[in-house]
């Protein structure tokens, strides 16, 4: 059997951006109905007996009773945690489940589970419905959360909701690492994105934190500045804000047009 023309596997690509908007469609759809959302990190290695399972368990649980529910990647470890402790609290426990070549087998105990084919995609339900994360250690994935939302705060392209990292003998070493190379030593980083995040080994502080935000109580750090207009300050449909159109450089790029294959 001969591999498809590059022409070809450019139709099957407009094809897949209609899976790509069917997905995005069924995740607002579901999600939208869930009220107060906590999206909870962590890494899916993480064992039954390990302390940050337990940890994760009461966190659901704790975010329970404050009226949140609990969104997680629905795989084992401290998803399955924080679901379970959503779940047998009698909460909205919440599993985005992603499909992966090595199979991640979803948790038992979500009682809301949307199945996402893109990473992107699952991504962005974890920002816009939440009103704060709460992160256990992980791995590269829970990294890549964890720097996604200090990313998309720094840049102002979604209003600051609070993030509390768990356990101050996981996150010292990046937090050392952030401060004397970042911060001191390359200056890439300002002192003020120091305050996007929170630290703390106690579970019920860390809810408390975004529940006080919820509610008003407390204030995010790093606080938005006000637009010129209304168009600018409107949020797109993704959550994030419209912000100022870009500008183009000085330089002018020569046009070109795109030609099929013959």
């Amino acid at each position: 059997m001969s591999e498809p023309s590059h022409k070809e596997n450019l139709r099957m690509e407009s094809w897949r951006v209609l899976r790509i908007m069917s997905e995005f469609v069924e995740s607002f759809e579901t999600m939208a109905r869930l009220g107060p959302a906590v999206s909870v990190f962590g890494s899916a290695r993480t064992p039954p007996h390990d302390r940050y399972y337990r940890l994760a368990e009461q966190c659901g649980r704790e975010l329970v009773k404050r009226d949140f529910a609990v969104i997680t990647g629905g795989g084992p470890g401290i998803m399955e945690a924080a679901n379970k402790g959503a779940f047998e609290a009698g909460g909205t426990s919440v599993g985005l489940n992603i499909a992966l070549p090595m199979e991640q087998l979803p948790n038992p105990y979500q009682n809301v589970e949307i199945d996402y084919r893109y990473f992107f995609i699952r991504k962005v339900g974890f920002v816009k419905y939440a009103r704060g994360f709460i992160i256990f250690p992980g791995g590269f994935g829970t990294m890549d959360e964890f720097f996604e939302s200090l990313t998309l705060m720094q840049t102002l392209k979604i209003a600051p909701f609070p993030v509390v990292v768990v356990g101050t003998d996981f996150w010292s070493g990046l937090l050392d690492w952030l401060r004397s190379c970042m911060l001191d030593t390359f200056q890439t980083i300002g002192a003020e994105d120091l305050d996007l995040f929170s630290v703390t080994d106690d579970v019920e502080e860390a809810v408390t934190i975004i529940h006080e935000t919820h509610t008003g109580k407390r204030q995010v750090a790093k606080q938005l500045p006000r637009f010129e207009s209304d168009a600018e300050e409107e949020e797109t449909g993704e959550g994030t804000r419209m912000g100022i159109d870009r500008r183009r450089g000085g330089r002018v790029r020569e046009s070109y047009d795109l030609k099929e294959d013959e």
